[in-house]
């Protein structure tokens, strides 16, 4: 089979003016960025029709290092909607550069089932990411200014938390030292980066309702402490309006196709392990105004994207998901079922089995939100009718829907079947609401344990370190009822990367609690998780290349 990258050179693009009007957005309505991309403006959004359309939300058990499938599955779900006739729209995040780079390659979808122009979205976009970087750090910049210009004036503040970011994984720049080599080079202090998806500019992108919101949420950002340990925010730091020019293009969603013309939003792009994992809500918006279907995902395994994408999105934003798709692929059942690594392409019945309590977690989990679970099986070329035959039984004594998904190699055709049961879903089961795993107006301790022990199937959960200290200023500060956000691993229910399958007896430990007043959630950072990546031992990067005018290399 064709490469990714050829099969993506050869499809047909249509002029992006072409696809704005297949869905009603008048041509002139949009800002092209090139033939094939462009900006839509925020004012066609209508809250009406976002009412009555059909949000299709689609998440993954708990997965390999090499993934589910989860972008390709929703790409290729919308595809396989249109088939079946039904006006569908893939809303999505955009692509960062530290995984592209590192791990993944890209995040485009693959096979049949891609959004395109992929280089372009995997490579700078529009530069959503970048104003997001450039407007992180420009407030770093004046916050050090403010600590340098005040430092004998006893304005200075006691302690500033405020982090930089860039979109490139690099684990040097975790923890360092700034302001070295003499007073002229500014105050010397204890700081780091984060990787951007994990910005909370970011966040707040993505869960701004509008551009009023935006400056909001922005002028809310806690930054640092006085001596009183008063919060200090970037409204007392005077340039909240400085960063809403930084942003105000980048809150616009992106209008792009995929591989078979079907529209695009991708839009946003926080991490699910280390922020919320959600594309913009304005993005999701846009597609609900002009798509019967939307279609979205959530990142990593449905313990963490799905759970964050009902309690923190959804909430924040008033909208639900008619139905969940759930991710699963032979591969990732067997790797929780105990096989090795490198065996998970073979047959191994038993495998399979062991890890039906990885999968069957993740239903339970699902039905307790109010979702009707559809299991979607990414079937690869290496997969046995037996082994597609015992999942489907499987999933049948659940009370979960289950099909074969083979978008990759079929595209919209290849998900006909699964379109028709997300279909059968919706119309069968109407009601959107959600019970989420927990209310606001829970203390933060319980927040976190109705989601260790519900969620994960934890006993209970441990504070220490700096989260005990930071659930003091928490409380202190009347901040008890914000929505909790975990940053954890995302292979495995517990905190330990290596504890695969359905775990039982642990608890989970959290050493920090990050307060993000801007974007409305508390961070609750568990294990050995990073908000900076590091690089792999043989990162993509060494087989990415510009050869005879074509970029190689990207998946």
């Amino acid at each position: 089979m064709k490469t990714d990258i050829e099969i993506a050179r050869e499809a047909h693009l249509e002029p992006i003016q072409t696809i704005a009007d297949n869905i009603g957005i008048n041509a002139n309505d949009v800002i092209p960025y090139g033939h094939h991309i462009a900006k839509t403006p925020l004012s066609l959004i209508d809250e009406e029709k976002v009412k009555n359309s059909n949000l299709i939300l689609v998440t993954a058990i708990t997965p390999t290092k090499s993934g589910n499938g989860k972008t390709m599955t929703s790409v290729g779900l919308s595809l396989g909607l249109n088939q079946v006739g039904k006006k569908a729209i893939v809303a999505l995040r955009e692509p960062s550069l530290g995984p592209c780079f590192g791990m993944k390659g890209g995040a485009a979808g693959g096979g049949y089932s891609q959004v395109l122009p992929m280089e372009n979205i995997n490579l700078h976009f529009t530069g959503d990411f970048h104003a997001i970087t450039s407007a992180n750090n420009t407030i770093s910049a004046m916050i050090d200014n403010y600590q340098f210009q005040n430092r004998k004036t006893g304005k200075a503040l006691k302690e500033v938390v405020w982090k930089r970011v860039q979109d490139v994984n690099d684990r040097n720049l975790r923890s360092m030292i700034s302001g070295v080599g003499g007073n002229a080079n500014g105050v010397t202090s204890e700081t780091g980066f984060d990787i951007t998806p994990a910005s909370e500019i970011m966040a707040i992108l993505c869960l701004a309702n509008d551009l009023e919101d935006l400056r909001t949420r922005l002028e809310n950002i806690t930054l640092g402490y006085d001596f009183d340990n008063n919060p200090f925010t970037l409204k007392d730091l005077g340039i909240a309006g400085a960063i809403v020019v930084l942003l105000k293009d980048a809150l616009n969603p992106n209008l792009v196709q995929t591989t078979e013309n079907t529209p695009a939003f991708i839009h946003g792009g926080p991490f699910a392990n280390i922020a919320h994992g959600c594309n913009s809500v304005l993005a999701t918006k846009m597609a609900l105004s002009y798509g019967e279907y939307v279609v979205t995902e959530a990142g990593f395994g449905a313990d963490l994207g799905a759970e964050k994408f009902l309690d923190i999105k959804c909430r924040n934003a008033g909208i639900a998901p008619k139905a969940t798709v759930l991710v699963a692929t032979t591969q990732a059942l067997k790797y929780h079922g105990g096989v090795p690594q490198d065996a998970i392409k073979e047959a191994n019945e038993k495998g399979l089995r062991n890890g039906f309590a990885n999968l069957d977690r993740h239903i339970k989990n699902l039905q307790s939100f109010g979702q009707s679970v559809v299991v979607a099986i990414n079937k690869f070329h290496t997969d046995s009718d037996e082994e597609i035959q015992m999942i489907k039984d499987h999933c049948a004594a659940q009370g979960a829907a289950c099909e074969i998904l083979e978008a990759f190699v079929h595209g919209g055709k290849g998900a006909v079947d699964l379109a028709n049961a997300v279909v059968n879903a919706v119309e069968n089961n109407p009601s959107s609401e959600i019970n989420y795993a927990y209310d606001l107006e829970d203390s933060i301790e319980d927040k976190l344990s109705k989601i260790a022990k519900n969620i994960y199937g934890a006993d209970g959960i441990e504070l220490t370190g700096k989260a005990k200290t930071a659930l003091k200023r928490i409380k202190r500060l009347g901040l008890e009822n914000y929505p909790v956000c975990i940053a954890k691993t995302q292979y495995s229910f517990s905190d330990d990367a290596n504890a695969l399958g359905k775990m039982e007896d642990f608890k989970i430990t959290f050493d920090d609690l990050i307060i993000n007043t801007g974007a409305g959630f508390i961070v609750a950072k568990s294990g050995a998780i990073m908000r900076m990546p590091g690089l792999p031992k043989v990162p993509q990067a060494l087989h990415i290349d510009f050869v005879d005018g074509k970029i190689e290399g990207l998946s």
